[in-house]
């Protein structure tokens, strides 16, 4: 591990302020990432400035059809939420099969959006639950958040403060799970407002995306047949491993069928 100052930031315009002041700063929040980054020497910031202590980056909130997750919140804590149990149940679903016992307890919403995890589970909730990602400066779009490889819209001296969802009058979140690390092999989160479908898939290309073929199909007829025919092309989607892009292509067909099939059932 390479040196670095430390820093603990009293609140939000503390912890932007300290980011502005120094070289070439990391914002730390649950550290799943950055922290084994740093042990294996494969990145060398100047300083690390941990936001644990912020109050107001914790909790959960249901405002009125939206569940607001603030951006230090872990994820047992979101699956283990009554209000988001009772709300919007996909999402504590989705939360509670992340990593292992001991990511879920550190891990945070934030910090896990902010990486953009080509195999994060969150990417999907963001895109297919219409999430809102709520900075120090501004609210963004998912669908306009998640650009690449561990690449967002996030500028210099952006804070992730909130992640706001909409509430669906349905959803469900299905993945192929990996047996050591949890990560998703592939993750389709399929959720139904009125008469619009949002398919997001995480796991299978550099980040999350939406299936717009299979929403307008499902629009049209919410059946798992309806879907049944749409292949994802391989040529978009990642091979390694784990998996190839072609099997990667037939999971994303089978978990986004499983989806639905749980949503009528």
């Amino acid at each position: 591990m390479h040196n670095f100052q430390y820093h603990r930031a009293s609140d939000v315009n503390d912890a932007a302020s300290k980011l502005s002041a120094c070289d070439d700063p990391k914002l730390l929040a649950g550290g799943m990432t950055l922290l084994p980054t740093l042990k294996n020497r494969l990145a060398a910031p100047s300083d690390l400035i941990d936001l644990g202590n912020i109050a107001a980056l914790k909790g959960i909130a249901v405002e009125g059809k939206e569940v607001v997750v603030r951006a230090m919140t872990p994820h047992a804590v979101v699956a283990a939420s009554a209000d988001v149990l009772k709300a919007l149940p996909a999402l504590a679903s989705l939360a509670g099969n992340i990593g292992d016992p001991a990511v879920r307890h550190r891990g945070t919403i934030g910090g896990s959006v902010a990486n953009s995890d080509p195999a994060a589970d969150y990417p999907a909730a963001c895109l297919g639950l219409d999430a809102v990602i709520e900075t120090n400066k501004r609210k963004i779009a998912a669908d306009d958040f998640f650009l690449g490889l561990f690449e967002t819209a996030l500028q210099e001296g952006e804070i992730i403060t909130a992640v706001r969802f909409k509430v669906p009058d349905n959803a469900a979140y299905m993945k192929f799970r990996h047996p050591a690390s949890g990560y998703a092999v592939v993750g389709v989160m399929v959720a139904k407002y009125g008469s619009k479908v949002r398919v997001a898939v995480t796991g299978a290309g550099p980040h999350a995306f939406r299936v717009t073929e299979m929403e307008k199909a499902l629009e049209a007829s919410f059946t798992p047949a309806a879907i049944a025919n749409i292949k994802v092309s391989p040529e978009q989607l990642m091979g390694d491993i784990h998996c190839s892009a072609v099997y990667r292509s037939h999971l994303i067909s089978v978990y986004a069928r499983r989806a639905v099939e749980q949503m009528t059932k």
